[in-house]
């Protein structure tokens, strides 16, 4: 038992290890739009039976409450997750409208 345990230890250390810098980064995007404004969704349909059916759906983020800036929160996240600075800064991605 504690063989296997000893063994087993450094793979469980190794998940925990940074991950690529451009990995990171895709992570961190959503995280810098939640920090730039909620997310939410609403559904409103109908079943078969004649029921009304809804759904609503909110994200927001502590972020976003504390009124932290979505670059530092991009780059802040980027370094946490890979030990490195980001390869481009946050408002270079196409996809994002800030």
């Amino acid at each position: 038992m504690t063989r296997a345990l000893v063994l087993g230890l450094p793979l469980v250390l190794l998940a925990c290890g940074p991950i690529p810098v451009a990995q990171a980064e895709r992570q961190c995007f959503d995280r810098a739009r939640l920090a730039q404004q909620p997310r939410g969704e609403i559904g409103v349909g109908m079943s078969s039976d004649g029921r009304a059916r809804s759904r609503v759906k909110l994200e927001v983020s502590s972020d976003f409450i504390m009124g932290r800036d979505p670059s530092a929160v991009y780059d802040s996240c980027v370094v946490q997750k890979s030990g490195q600075a980001p390869s481009r800064p946050l408002y270079s991605f196409p996809e994002w409208k800030g």
